[in-house]
């Protein structure tokens, strides 16, 4: 392990007097530094959606366009999986900053250096990069989720942190219109978020801290009292990556059941999400501050859409998530169909607005899932599988295989895909919900 990445060290306890006020300053200030770090990661990994309305006018068709934004889900699928593997046996505050410094570099010289945007292959490699540093993200955050909160109180939190990816994704369409206003130049999309990430960066680092050990407290499970089922005193150890991958990752059925499922919602999120701009400019002629404040309101529209979700899950549904997921997969098939069926600048808004409120439920439902089929030494991998499934077999797909449908079959064609994904998540979260009925839970852990 590379010395800056090492886990923190155990401190000896603190005086049972200070142990309750630092551990409720503490949660409050990591949850602060990993809702902050992530939403920073998440101005840098899809600006270049905003540019390519810019880049079909220089030329490029939609098929290159997608070739070249598939490196971003290419290279974060396998980087959530694997790097979610090393996260599980690193510092989270380190792990978690440096991904998001060399991710706001990559596209700040995306922006900068003319020869970054003169061909498909060589933007292809950059946006491979930036996917890759974007992998460090989740799983560290994840780190952090686990030892600093308690499996009860675990999908509420989540639920809240979750939003940050609607915050951080939320502002690129407002920053992307300052950015032109004050550069006057089509690449200040690309720099101008990633100088702010930077800032974003320092202030995350600052906030976080590895494990409630590393600070002299006791454990999350001994502080709360809080103990999952078959908990070990074995599991606040550091796991060997052959352990945690073939004890708790590759025979974990109902795991692997979840991954598949994730697949078909992450299609329908970025089939959404990153061609919205090229969409509305193209077919419904938003002009690009209408497109920009749509594409904000999509993001911003998941926040309370994520909240209750969650609210729903804990609360209704007695921590089932599946139950939960089909029904916000039900109504997303609604909104995509009125999303493409409307005629006015007003009823797309509102239709993506409601995708927007809807789709980011199942997405953090299946990550929060994840989290609790497995040890929490083992938790960026297992979030790292389902995030493995949902950008290789869902992002990717959406990347690469709509920008083909959109050439040769039009817009038409391209919402049956998203539509046909909707049916198939909707089945294969049914079958999750089918399993968990059955007292299914993956493996023992």
């Amino acid at each position: 392990m590379i010395q800056i990445f090492k886990p923190s060290p155990h401190k000896p306890l603190l005086p049972s007097t200070e142990i309750d006020s630092s551990y409720k300053r503490l949660r409050f200030q990591v949850f602060l530094g990993i809702f902050v770090g992530y939403a920073g990661y998440y101005l840098v990994r899809k600006v270049f959606s905003l540019a390519m309305p810019d880049l079909v006018a220089l030329g490029y068709s939609k098929t290159q366009l997608g070739f070249a934004l598939s490196g971003v889900s290419i290279a974060y699928g396998l980087s959530k999986f694997l790097m979610g593997n090393v996260s599980d046996r690193s510092n989270a505050r380190n792990f978690l900053t440096v991904g998001l410094v060399l991710s706001a570099f990559t596209m700040i010289l995306m922006g900068i250096l003319p020869i970054a945007t003169s061909s498909i292959a060589i933007m292809f490699t950059l946006l491979l990069m930036n996917g890759w540093f974007q992998g460090m993200g989740w799983p560290a955050s994840g780190r952090v989720m686990v030892h600093w909160f308690s499996i009860r109180e675990r999908g509420t939190k989540m639920s809240i942190w979750n939003i940050a990816h609607n915050v951080g994704g939320g502002i690129i369409g407002p920053l992307a219109i300052l950015g032109f206003a004050i550069f006057t130049d089509w690449h200040a999309k690309l720099y101008f978020p990633g100088f702010i990430a930077l800032a974003v960066a320092l202030i995350a680092w600052l906030l976080i801290r590895d494990t409630p050990q590393s600070c002299g407290l006791p454990n999350i499970e001994k502080y709360k009292n809080d103990y999952p089922d078959n908990y070990s005193e074995k599991f606040e150890q550091e796991m060997s990556a052959k352990e945690i991958f073939f004890k708790y990752i590759l025979k974990n059925k109902l795991l692997w059941s979840i991954a598949f499922a994730n697949a078909f919602v992450y299609l329908v999120r970025y089939g959404v999400l990153d061609w919205a701009p090229l969409y509305l400019e193209e077919s419904k002629g938003f002009s690009i501050q209408e497109t920009g404040w749509a594409y904000f309101a999509y993001e911003w529209a998941g926040i309370p859409g994520t909240l209750l979700c969650g609210y729903l899950s804990d609360k209704v549904f007695k921590g089932k998530r599946a139950p939960v997921s089909i029904i916000y997969m039900l109504l997303v098939m609604i909104s995509l169909f009125m999303y493409w069926t409307s005629e006015t600048i007003l009823a797309n808004s509102i239709a993506l607005i409601l995708i927007g409120f809807l789709i980011y439920g199942p997405v953090m439902l299946i990550g929060v899932h994840a989290l609790d089929l497995v040890p929490k030494k083992a938790a960026g991998t297992a979030a790292g599988l389902t995030g493995l499934f949902g950008y290789l077999g869902g992002a990717l797909f959406a990347n690469i295989a709509m920008g083909v449908v959109v050439d040769y079959w039009g817009w038409s064609g391209g919402f049956v895909v998203l539509i046909g994904s909707c049916v198939v998540s909707i089945l294969l979260l049914g079958l999750s919900w089918y399993h968990e009925s059955k007292g299914h839970k993956g493996i023992h852990l």
